[in-house]
């Protein structure tokens, strides 16, 4: 069996393209949906939103950090792992919030904001923190990997259609309320039908490497929903906020990972495999803790609420 940091998985040029055009359409839809609204309410309460971005951007891949030097794991893994860390709130957490009783404008925020600041802070994450990660600072050097490039990339597929998406909402108020819904719909269905068709590209890659990243991605995921909730009971948020903040903490962009990957780390195996397993874990943990708190109303949570 190949080395996982040998392996270089299967994605063509045009298919990198279609990638990058899927993921921007997903966010242009999540804009639609965003008004100046949905921000008073979260604005209102300014030490939950701050609590959520540091926990994204900074805490999470500080512990993320901390994780890869307690298991040491394999250098393309924990490359993998730093950089799904380093990337901004997936577009399914608003989603989660709401079902779990969240509170749902602070998650839009978070999301927003998070998105926003990723274009500075993704890039400066995975530099810094995959530059100190000793094991990994020869594939580092090896891809050679641009900031300032990857900067301008994540520029175009996070922050181009966001501004898109906002200036169409306020432009066409009726046209956007229509389309809407089924722009969600099918940009997410589309989007999770490219990565299982990218996977079966690769799937005698990833059948045979899967099994070293299950309990990895299990443990790392269950640290960043336990960080945002840590960190929004350790400053007394209501029940609600602690819902939010910590889905919003695990749930990542696993998209812009993928994409990452490819365009900058020439489809490093381990990288790719534990993102791609985490796009898909992540949204099993969500949906399954997601489930549990919609069972439990935040009022009637016991000493936390």
């Amino acid at each position: 069996m190949i080395d996982i940091d040998l392996v270089r998985l299967n994605f063509s040029p045009q298919s990198l393209l279609l990638l990058n055009v899927v993921l921007g359409f997903v966010m242009f839809g999540v804009s639609l949906e965003l008004k100046a609204d949905d921000f008073k309410e979260a604005l209102r309460t300014p030490r939950a939103l701050v609590i959520g971005l540091l926990g994204h951007h900074l805490v999470f891949p500080a512990f993320t950090f901390l994780l890869v030097l307690l298991l040491e794991p394999r250098p393309s893994i924990a490359l993998g792992m730093i950089l799904v860390s380093s990337c901004p709130a997936g577009n399914i957490s608003n989603f989660l919030t709401h079902f779990a009783r969240g509170n749902t404008a602070l998650s839009v925020s978070i999301s927003t904001l998070s998105t926003l600041t990723a274009i500075v802070m993704t890039p400066l994450n995975i530099a810094f923190w995959g530059g100190l990660y000793v094991p990994a600072q020869p594939l580092l050097r090896q891809v050679a990997v641009n900031p300032v490039e990857m900067f301008l990339h994540v520029l175009l597929l996070l922050g181009l259609p966001l501004i898109m998406g906002l200036f169409v909402s306020r432009r066409w108020p009726q046209f956007t309320l229509r389309v809407q819904k089924p722009m969600k719909i099918f940009s997410l269905l589309f989007f999770l039908l490219f990565v299982l068709a990218a996977l079966g590209a690769n799937w005698q890659y990833f059948k045979l490497y899967v099994a070293m990243v299950v309990g990895v991605v299990f443990v790392h995921n269950a640290v960043a929903l336990l960080t945002g909730y840590g960190l929004a009971w350790a400053v007394k948020l209501p029940e609600r906020d602690r819902r939010a903040v910590s889905i919003e903490c695990g749930i990542q962009n696993s998209g812009l990972g993928l994409i990452l990957i490819f365009s900058f780390f020439d489809g490093l195996g381990g990288m790719a495999v534990i993102t791609a397993w985490w796009g898909i874990w992540h949204i099993v943990a969500g949906l399954s803790i997601a489930t549990f708190w919609s069972r439990r109303p935040p009022q009637q949570v016991k000493g936390l609420a």
